[in-house]
């Protein structure tokens, strides 16, 4: 597939010929002049983008990916090496639509070669045209959004960046198995909106709760296929780039915590930051807050440790009872089953990352599931009590 008759190439002083080694100006493989990079080849491609049709207070001035790339090639390139594809900024379609279809089918390629897509820029309903790549898999995923709202309004009553989640969670045929909803702020939530997301057993996280301990969003992450993060979900003394402005939300440094856990995601295989209005962001510090989350992702990427084989070496096994005290937890050989059992949850760590997932399997026996989870999941049912997400994951597979 010739993805670049859907670019616009970079200015050339975003990526300077010549830049040291050392940063990440002198890594990156860029669209400048006639050149499009080896997509193919690459381990990430960053994608900008400058569409804002679908936003219901208009098209900022600026080009807001240019922005963040300024500031994001200045940075000091990590100890990994690092095989970055800028393909440089996606031309809109004649509609709306037709620019979530070519989102559709450059991330569906990008899926095809293994090379995880970067999104930087436009509206936040962009992540509809993330999502529906996902239906070239042909098997169950899971996203999860970071945004300090709930984008579910009526379609016909509200723009679609108020309205994608909706679209996206009632798209038939349906291929999603799992949602999460990350660091949203209850006050500007309708209950009636988190009672629905409550019914149809997805998970949900408040910025508060995050704020306790931001541990709480890892397991949420790690679940992910995509992840979609609208920069909204940030305090405006932070990242000064959205309307209306809000003071309270994620942190800077908690942001660049979320990306690094999305980054470390062995599944995930795409990554969009959405909503950047460079022209409330006069001294650039928006631009610098996602250019730092953008590094960290590539710094989670490259510290990925592959752990898919539950049952090899680099994985303890734990067995916890459901209707018992802590004598029922205890490790077993990866070799051993015959203590399974319907009364017990089997728990996976990771002797690498110290990360923990655990087996859900439905009440029929026909459907088998492993997901991630936390610490303290384990803990629980180490005390007889059925974890949460345990409960949630059943009603999920059926």
């Amino acid at each position: 597939m010739n993805l670049a008759i859907f670019f616009d190439p970079l200015p050339e002083e975003l990526v300077p010929a010549g830049a040291p080694a050392t940063v990440l100006a002198g890594a990156v493989s860029a669209f400048t002049g006639g050149n499009f990079p080896d997509w193919r080849t690459a381990d990430l491609a960053l994608i900008g983008l400058d569409e804002w049709r679908g936003s219901a207070v208009g098209e900022p001035a600026g080009h807001g990916a240019n922005a963040v790339r300024r500031q994001l090639y200045q940075l000091q390139k990590g100890s990994s090496p690092c095989r970055l594809a800028d393909l440089g900024n996606l031309r809109p379609g004649l509609t709306l639509e037709d620019t979530y279809q070519r989102l559709r089918e450059i991330i569906a390629a990008l899926l095809e070669q293994g090379t995880v897509a970067l999104l930087v820029g436009g509206s936040h309903d962009l992540d509809y045209g993330q999502f529906l790549a996902y239906e070239t898999l042909e098997r169950a995923v899971s996203f999860a959004t970071v945004d300090a709202r709930v984008d579910m309004a009526e379609p016909d009553s509200a723009a679609p960046e108020d309205s994608h989640l909706r679209r996206m969670l009632l798209h038939a045929p349906t291929f999603l198995f799992n949602f999460s909803q990350l660091a949203h702020q209850q006050y500007l939530v309708a209950p009636d909106v988190l009672a629905a997301l409550e019914k149809l057993h997805f998970e949900t996280l408040r910025v508060g709760q995050i704020r306790d301990d931001i541990r709480q969003a890892e397991p949420l992450l790690r679940q992910a296929d995509f992840v979609s993060f609208d920069v909204a979900a940030v305090r405006w003394q932070d990242a000064p780039a959205y309307q209306p402005p809000n003071p309270f939300g994620l942190t800077n440094e908690e942001a660049a915590k979320l990306a690094w856990y999305a980054g470390c995601n062995d599944q995930l295989t795409s990554f969009g930051l959405y909503g950047y209005r460079p022209d409330h962001d006069p001294h650039g510090l928006a631009a610098a807050v996602q250019a730092t989350m953008l590094w960290y992702f590539v710094e989670g990427y490259y510290y990925r440790r592959r752990e898919v084989d539950f049952r090899g070496s680099t994985f303890l096994r734990y067995a916890a009872g459901l209707h018992g005290p802590a004598r029922y937890a205890q490790p077993h050989h990866n070799d051993s089953d015959d203590e399974d059992g319907p009364d017990r949850i089997v728990f996976y760590k990771s002797r690498q990352t110290d990360r923990w997932w655990m087996e859900v399997v439905n009440l029929t026996g026909n459907a088998r599931r492993i997901v991630p989870c936390s610490y303290q999941d384990y803990l629980r049912a180490a005390q007889g009590d059925v974890p949460h997400r345990w409960i949630l994951t059943q009603a999920l597979l059926g």
